[in-house]
């Protein structure tokens, strides 16, 4: 089963590579991924929410959502499920982006990006709607950088759907 899910992965990641890349999306896809970086543009969302009296409990909920997200997925899953990327399995393509040094399972920046798509949008539509075509551009990225599988993206928006729906439930009970 994992090599099957392994040849899908290269199968879609050859597709981008052979039949997508080009000068334009060469230049834009390592800008946008590194808005990914860390989780900081998120970040600094929250912290322009909890700012602003009106968006305290959004911007709670999703700090609440981005630990949640660190804790499952980098502290916890990275390590255990201990995936190579497809960079360090086929070096013959040309890296845009310095290689990560962590594991690929699942993706990171998809995790968060898609957390807090998920908390703005059940919170605020405007914010939300920006936010997850941010997050599908951050999430496409990391396969265009050839630095994750479609299958830790997929993993990454599959976690941050529960993640970000458990961070609204704790909010909600415990915040007023």
């Amino acid at each position: 089963m994992i090599n099957f899910i392994t040849n899908i992965d290269f199968s879609i990641l050859d597709f981008i590579q052979n039949h997508l890349r080009n000068g334009v999306l060469d230049w834009l896809m390592p800008k946008i991924s590194m808005l990914g970086n860390a989780g900081v543009i998120w970040i600094v969302i929250s912290i322009v929410l909890l700012s602003i009296k009106k968006y305290r409990k959004c911007g709670i909920t999703l700090v609440i959502g981005l630990l949640l997200g660190l804790l499952i997925g980098n502290i916890i899953l990275k390590p255990l499920v201990a995936r190579p990327r497809p960079c360090w399995i086929n070096s013959d393509i040309a890296l845009l982006i310095a290689s990560p040094k962590d594991f690929s399972f699942p993706s990171g920046h998809t995790l968060s990006s898609f957390i807090a798509a998920i908390i703005l949008l059940k919170e605020d539509k405007k914010f939300g709607y920006v936010a997850m075509i941010l997050a599908i551009l951050i999430a496409f990225s990391r396969m265009y950088l050839y630095v994750h599988f479609p299958s830790d993206i997929l993993a990454g928006v599959v976690l941050a759907i529960l993640i970000g729906f458990a961070a609204i439930r704790i909010s909600r009970k415990f915040i007023k």
